[in-house]
């Protein structure tokens, strides 16, 4: 039987989603904490993968078990999770349902804060100084709904079959002090998102030009983009299927 889980976390204590030697992971500590109350070993399988200190407002993953689970399952798992890893329902779906492979879609934000605030430092990155053509920053987004390959914004070394993905929404919205970065696309490279929100805040500086960013993504590149931004600011928030 397959069960889907919808979860959130805050990324700062981890090492990324994604298990791995020597470091902690989101899906190690969920790993432990399924097969701690079913009393067998699990692996979930997330939709996809966050880097360290990338945090997630909305994830999903998936699991097999031989029993359906008693109905108290959620809440005994977010019982014995740390509180930065909270699971909001699990769902049982049909068996060939995957979590990674069936996602129609995924939405990251990336939340930037004009000034200081001491509350948002582990979820923001503030910019005290800088002054920012945000008009700017927006049409050099919709460009990206021009192209396809973004090699140039992912990482280099990375096992992919295409850097091609197909962005369907990408824009900048100022809320007070609060500027974030929208984006959402049928599939993501590793550090894409951080990637595209540096060199738009090379534009909004005005270091570069709109036609510089065509030429950027042209180039097909990654030396040739802005610089990575710090994780803390990222959120994947949201994740859709035709079945949940």
């Amino acid at each position: 039987m397959r069960y889907f889980i919808e979860l959130a976390y805050n990324g700062k204590n981890y090492h990324g989603w994604q298990v791995q030697p020597h470091a902690i992971s989101v899906q190690e500590v969920i790993n432990k904490a399924i097969s701690t109350i079913l009393r067998q070993e699990v692996n979930i399988v997330g939709a996809g993968r966050t880097d360290a200190g990338v945090h997630a407002s909305q994830m999903f993953a998936h699991f097999d078990v031989e029993s359906p689970l008693n109905d108290n399952f959620t809440y005994k798992l977010n019982a014995i999770l740390p509180d930065d890893v909270v699971i909001f329902n699990t769902t049982l779906v049909h068996n060939d349902a995957h979590a990674r492979f069936d996602a129609n879609s995924r939405s990251y934000e990336y939340k930037i804060w004009l000034g200081r605030n001491p509350f948002l430092l582990e979820t923001s990155w503030q910019l005290h100084h800088q002054q920012l053509n945000i008009e700017l920053m927006n049409k050099a987004a919709a460009i990206l709904y021009e192209y396809e390959d973004f090699e140039c914004f992912s990482k280099v070394k990375t096992d992919v079959n295409t850097f091609n993905c197909t962005i369907t929404n990408a824009e900048w919205i100022m809320k007070g002090n609060e500027l974030t970065f929208h984006i959402s696309a049928n599939r993501f490279l590793r550090n894409m998102v951080r990637a595209i929100v540096g060199t738009l805040i090379d534009v909004g500086l005005e270091k570069i030009t709109i036609d510089d960013f065509k030429k950027i993504i042209e180039s097909k590149n990654r030396s040739n983009a802005g610089v990575s931004v710090p994780a803390k600011g990222l959120f994947l928030t949201a994740v859709t299927y035709d079945y949940i």
